[in-house]
């Protein structure tokens, strides 16, 4: 099987397993639910539950592995990752739907479609965001009933708390408003870069470092190889923002001009910015290459970071 098609295998299965957590939309508060699985279900790249999986399968597909955390003879290997997979979508989707909201970015399209605040108002937009962020950790504490070492998943739930609060994502994001129509400095933006979109993106790899079993200067390895990644991703998409198609990416592009925000691109301009992407990029594959398992299919989902065209 080529990497491309594992990667279309891959993402059908990580798209069943976040759709099985989502909520039934029932009860009084059935409109609330409707604006949160209408916002997961918009689609995405699903690329931090994948990375998250991988990087889990890293430590626990091998013959020395223990599969640390799993009951004998009881759940399916992967079984205790899945609560993580699904609730670090959750957590991502929370913040897109609040960025895209007026007060914000302003957004009308996101993933091709009406973003939350056109499709159900203002209001219920926000609502849902709140909603989603608080489900997400619901659905990750599903995981202790899915291990005999509640101690990991203890962890991973303040990693991804930790990590999506105001020292990771939303300390990135609040110095990003902050910062809006402002000269920032290149140090102001590589520390919401590395808060705002890396951060959740090593939620998703130590997570899956832990519960497999890594030890802790693995558990650091993985952390630094997200943040390369995370990096990469971010300027490809500052890169997009200028010279993508908005039907391809689902989005409007110029999106970054329009709202006065600086970027590397600004910065440093578009080919400065293309070699970022490389060199963050080669950076995320030496780390991985010093890691055990089968790297081919996480090198592959690395790559697609500096081609990737929406």
């Amino acid at each position: 099987m080529s990497s491309r098609e594992q990667l279309e295998q891959y993402a059908s299965e990580v798209e069943k397993i976040i759709r099985k957590y989502l909520p039934r939309e029932e009860g009084h508060q059935k409109t609330v639910l409707e604006a949160m699985n209408y916002s997961v279900k918009a689609g995405g790249k699903r690329l931090r539950p994948l990375f998250m999986r991988e990087v889990y399968r890293l430590f626990t597909d091998r013959p020395e592995s223990t599969a640390k955390g799993q009951p004998e003879g009881g759940m399916a290997l992967e079984a205790v990752v899945e609560p993580f997979m699904a609730a670090i979508e959750m957590i991502h989707t929370f913040s897109l739907i609040h960025d895209d909201l007026p007060c914000m970015d302003n957004d009308r399209l996101r993933r091709g479609m009406a973003t939350t605040w056109v499709k159900y108002g203002y209001d219920l937009a926000v609502l849902a965001g709140d909603a989603l962020a608080l489900y997400g950790f619901e659905t990750a504490a599903k995981a202790f009933s899915m291990t005999d070492s509640p101690g990991a998943v203890g962890r991973c739930i303040g990693l991804l708390a930790a990590k999506s609060g105001i020292n990771g994502m939303i300390g990135g994001q609040t110095v990003d408003v902050q910062l809006t129509g402002k000269t920032v400095a290149a140090g102001e933006l590589d520390f919401i870069y590395r808060l705002k979109t890396g951060a959740l993106l090593e939620a998703s790899m130590m997570i899956g470092a832990v519960l497999g079993g890594a030890d802790e200067k693995q558990v650091q390895a993985v952390e630094k190889m997200a943040s390369c990644v995370g990096q990469a991703f971010q300027i490809q998409d500052d890169i997009l923002d200028v010279t993508g198609n908005a039907e391809k990416i689902g989005k409007p592009v110029l999106s970054d001009e329009k709202n006065e925000k600086t970027t590397y691109v600004t910065l440093y301009g578009i080919e400065e910015a293309k070699k970022a992407v490389k060199e963050q990029s080669g950076k995320a594959q030496e780390i991985l290459e010093g890691l055990p398992g089968d790297h081919e299919f996480l090198s592959y989902l690395i790559e697609l970071l500096i081609t990737r065209e929406k």
